[in-house]
């Protein structure tokens, strides 16, 4: 579980309610990192309210920061704060994986393919 999380509104009011359910559901992100990277990983998650015409919008926007100077970075408009949550979960899952495959050198895509592929 990734431990340092923080979580700030513009012109949004946060709370514990959405508080706890964004980090319940972005600290599991730590799972899919190296295991070298987990430990000082620090996460801002920050939710702006806009107002629209026909309605308002949230504009959701995390960050990773992970050691080593890499920094991770989604960002979602989207009309319920929540489902704005795990659409951003979806996106950073992908770009952590991603990370993986390039800081593990024993998990390249060429190796991989190698396992899966047999050359006849």
């Amino acid at each position: 579980m990734i431990e340092k999380i923080e979580i700030s509104g513009n012109n949004y009011k946060v709370s514990d309610g959405f508080r706890k359910y964004a980090t319940k559901h972005l600290g599991k992100l730590d799972r899919y990192l190296p295991r070298g990277h987990k430990k000082d990983v620090i996460m801002k998650v920050v939710v702006t309210e806009v107002d629209r015409a026909h309605g308002n919008k949230y504009d959701i926007s995390a960050a990773m920061e992970i050691p080593g100077g890499k920094v991770i970075t989604s960002k979602d408009e989207c009309s319920n704060v929540f489902a704005g949550i795990d659409i951003l979960e979806a996106k950073l899952k992908g770009q952590v994986r991603r990370f993986k495959l390039e800081a593990t050198p024993h998990l390249s895509k060429k190796g991989l393919k190698s396992l899966f592929f047999k050359k006849s």
